[in-house]
């Protein structure tokens, strides 16, 4: 069976699935037919209507529906005297080595009435990486961000650690940046982050945009439309992104959630956030605002001693005790501005 192309099935369920539903196909007609088939060409016809009909290509039901009812389709057929039918065993064959669908799409919805629309894992940790889930602090600076939005206006936007996008895409849908740029390191995460800026209807800037920003970038944008920001994917690297990279995104603001939660990244966040002080050159520090959920608390005061050790100063900005994006138990999320 052909396996759908990337972003498919991600663009079917967009434009499709609401206007045809997976139970417009003719379901119990077919099985129907099956309990009555007697011969070879009315189970190839049936096979082509369900699992190789397009719309199942695309956008197919779930594994284990597909083998049981491929499983019928052969018992049928080998009760039957014809010749054995290669498209049902490999059918099955493909069916039996796909593994479920480890993602699903999650809306949240604006203050605005608009929404931000995400695939997300079903896993907390998938491909080897928590960044394919939107964890509890980003939905907090989301939040803050949207009442807040003054912070980001017409301005430069730099976050690090952007996972699958949802603070990112909040902030371009409500509260008019000049220039997003997201940034991280998976591979995995950064593929499924293109996805969902192009899913809620952003155009990302070609790869290798990010790290060629010059001097004359403020005067470029002059005038550009805040309604429809530019935004940039950037694949940055805590450890190895030069002070000149840095420089030539001339980001005003720089945001982060949920990157404090183990120590030798907490190492390598301080490395980053000393580079982006010392790559300023003659303009003006950018601001920096970091949300975490405080999971133990002795990760925090490492966090909090080192920041200290480097000379870099914080005040604390407490997210507020109920976010909108949360309907289950609030958890302890503080925001952290600091002062590079």
């Amino acid at each position: 069976m052909a396996e759908p192309r990337p972003g498919l099935a991600l663009r079917f369920q967009r434009r499709f699935l609401a206007a045809r539903p997976l139970r417009s196909l003719p379901w119990p007609e077919l099985e129907q037919s099956l309990r009555t088939a007697a011969d070879s060409a009315l189970l190839a016809d049936i096979l082509h209507k369900t699992i190789l009909h397009p719309l199942c290509v695309k956008y197919p039901p779930s594994a284990k529906y597909r083998r049981c009812f491929l499983t019928e389709l052969i018992k049928k057929h080998e009760s039957t005297a014809a010749e054995p039918l290669d498209e049902l065993y490999d059918a099955l064959a493909d069916v039996l080595k796909e593994e479920e669908s480890t993602h699903c799409y999650k809306n949240y919805l604006l203050p605005t009435g608009d929404c931000v629309s995400l695939s997300e894992s079903t896993a907390l940790i998938s491909g080897g990486t928590t960044g394919l889930v939107t964890w509890e602090a980003a939905l907090h600076l989301a939040q803050w961000a949207l009442e807040n939005p003054a912070v980001f206006r017409d301005r430069t936007i730099l976050e690090l650690g952007s996972g699958i996008g949802f603070t990112g895409i909040a902030i371009c849908k409500t509260c008019q940046p000049r220039t997003f740029i997201f940034s991280d390191c998976h591979p995995r995460v950064l593929r499924q982050l293109g996805e969902n800026i192009r899913l809620n209807g952003f155009s990302p800037e070609p790869d290798g945009t990010w790290s060629t920003h010059t001097e004359s970038q403020g005067q470029e944008v002059e005038g550009q439309n805040c309604q429809n920001p530019k935004v940039i994917v950037a694949e940055l690297d805590w450890g190895s992104v030069t002070e000149k990279q840095l420089l030539g995104l001339r980001a005003d603001v720089v945001i982060a959630a949920d990157v404090v939660y183990d120590p030798e990244i907490i190492l390598a966040l301080i490395g980053m956030l000393q580079k982006l002080s010392t790559s300023r050159a003659d303009r003006k520090a950018p601001e920096v605002f970091i949300a975490f959920t405080i999971r133990n608390p002795d990760t925090y005061q490492l966090f909090q001693a080192e920041l200290d050790k480097v000379g870099i100063r914080w005040q604390m900005i407490p997210a507020h005790s109920s976010c909108n994006f949360l309907y289950d138990v609030q958890p302890d999320v503080t925001i952290l501005q600091l002062f590079i």
